[in-house]
């Protein structure tokens, strides 16, 4: 008789994860706790219940198929189950019963929309930080059962404090700065179970179902009543749990690999208090430029006002980089437009294209000079230009150079402290406007928004930017473009570059000569 292989939780966070009977149950430990195995082992008590049916999402295909990473982690652990067969091609596994677990992605914001009309009972999130709140929340509209099975969410993520999670945890969490746990799970609430509604993509919190209602009462009336009495008001509120963890509780990994906690302390001391203390106040992103909560007020701050109208124009002609246009109307970006590779005669008709439009001078337009955008100066009368290494302007109060090592460093810091500020406006039009077949332009600016950092202080004492080449290493390889365009709204509010008197023309006039005399320059740059 073979022996019998026994499967169970540890002690300490896998244990209590798995014990949580709360609708929705996040693990946010620190590394090495045991939370991606909690997981998987979450929906086998289910795979003799005919119907039941799980998904098990990553941002990304890769970081399911990456050596060691999910899939692998779930072969070591249901190869193990009699029946069970697994389908790489699918990314799933099929038990004797009919269950199904599956191992989907959620790269882009629309993908969510692949899952309209699903029936999942069980659906698990490995490492929540990585998605979007649009998309828990779109998910948790999937989340139904017709088995048996009381549908539920299971999810694990690592300390972020600049993620939406963070705020959905907040309770749990010491938020006193002068506690010495500050930003540390408190113990005594750990696991302990609290209710909450969504009322207009706000998340309202009670200790109880009664106080979740009271609280929301107008909202979900109108739905019970619009229901016909077919919901009632607990049909709105969910139970929710968090639970920390330490790798001290993972005996089996400290076991096999004991390397893994020396690795963790070679890590910084911020670093090393976010992933191995499971500290929710330490950010991995304290060198960027932007604040993450505030760059995201930018696609709500409606009460920036309208006022003098620009352009700002990253110029692409060849290569992967885009053609970009920003209007603006004081710091509300209007309109944009996107271009992937384009000739020169495209780049000026559609230049003047949108400052007719917007009726903006063409003394209030400004252009990447670096390159190809050079050419845009002979072409577009009194145009201005934007040198990325180009001399710092002077401080409008002190008349003095700023101490950046580039204009395209001094400008960056500028907007990421307006922005900071609440000085800058997307509207909706704009922010809805599709940057390329997968992103809208709020979705590419976020993206981008990560890759925008502060780098190390130069020799003379200055600050700057990451090169542009180390800023394509968060983007996979591509230029943040938008953000170029979006910085260069700041050259504008520098005294020395006041544009409010000049008028030049505006013409949509483009003739032959002129379509040569740009060939030929192009010919030359080229």
């Amino acid at each position: 008789m073979s022996a019998v292989d026994y499967i169970r939780p540890q002690d300490g966070y896998q244990m209590k994860a798995l014990s949580s009977f709360a609708d929705i149950v996040v693990g946010g430990g620190a590394a090495g706790v045991g939370k991606t195995f909690s997981l998987l082992l979450e929906p086998i008590r289910h795979i003799h219940v005919k119907g039941f049916g799980a998904v098990c999402f990553r941002r990304t295909t890769p970081m399911i198929r990456t050596e060691g990473g999910l899939w692998d982690a779930s072969g070591k652990l249901y190869r193990k189950i009699s029946g069970a067969k697994p389908r790489e091609n699918t990314l799933e596994w099929k038990f004797e019963k009919g269950p199904k677990i599956k191992f989907s992605h959620m790269e882009h914001e629309s993908n969510k929309y692949d899952w309209q009309g699903s029936e999942i009972p069980l659906i698990m999130f490995d490492e929540l930080t990585h998605f979007t709140k649009s998309m828990f929340l779109y998910m948790l509209s999937r989340n139904r059962s017709t088995c048996g099975v009381k549908p539920y969410i299971r999810a694990t993520c690592n300390p972020d404090p600049d993620s939406w999670v963070a705020d959905l945890v907040e309770w749990y969490i010491e938020q006193d700065p002068n506690s010495p746990n500050y930003g540390f799970p408190i113990l005594e609430r750990q696991g302990v179970v609290r209710y909450f509604a969504s009322e207009n993509d706000k998340f309202v919190w009670g200790s109880t179902p009664d106080e979740v209602y009271q609280k929301c009462k107008a909202f979900i009336d109108l739905q019970v009543e619009a229901s016909g009495g077919l919901v009632q008001p607990n049909d709105f509120i969910k139970s929710f749990t968090f639970i920390g963890g330490s790798i001290y509780d993972n005996k089996e990994l400290l076991k096999i690999n004991p390397g893994y906690l020396g690795n963790l302390n070679l890590l910084s001391e911020d670093e090393k208090v976010r992933l191995l203390g499971g500290n929710w106040k330490i950010s991995s992103k304290g060198n960027d430029i932007y604040d993450f909560k505030k760059f995201n007020d930018i696609f709500t701050n409606s009460y920036v006002p309208e006022g003098q109208k620009f352009i700002t124009t990253d110029i692409a002609l060849k290569g992967s980089d885009k053609f970009i246009i920003f209007v603006w109307s004081g710091k509300r970006l209007v309109d944009f437009h996107v271009m992937g590779k384009s000739n020169g005669k495209q780049v000026i008709d559609k230049i003047k294209e949108y400052a007719f439009a917007y009726s903006v001078p063409f003394s209030n337009i400004l252009f990447d000079n670096d390159g190809v955008g050079q050419f845009v100066d002979g072409f577009i009368e009194g145009a201005q230009e934007f040198r990325n290494g180009g001399t710092v302007l002077p401080n409008n109060e002190s008349g003095e150079k700023e101490n950046y090592n580039h204009l395209k460093s001094q400008c960056f810091y500028h907007s990421g402290d307006a922005v900071s500020r609440g000085e800058y406006f997307v509207t909706e039009f704009a922010a809805n406007k599709k940057y390329d077949a997968t992103m809208t332009l709020r979705e590419r600016l976020l993206w981008e928004r990560k890759a925008v950092k502060r780098g190390n202080i130069d020799k003379d004492g200055k600050l700057c930017v990451i090169p542009k080449v180390e800023m394509k290493n968060f983007l996979d390889g591509q230029s943040p473009d938008v953000m170029d365009a979006f910085m260069m709204r700041e050259w504008f509010d520098f005294d020395e570059n006041d544009t409010s008197g000049s008028n030049v023309a505006i013409s949509q006039s483009y003739d032959s000569d002129d379509e040569e005399r740009l060939n030929d320059l192009l010919d030359f740059l080229n």
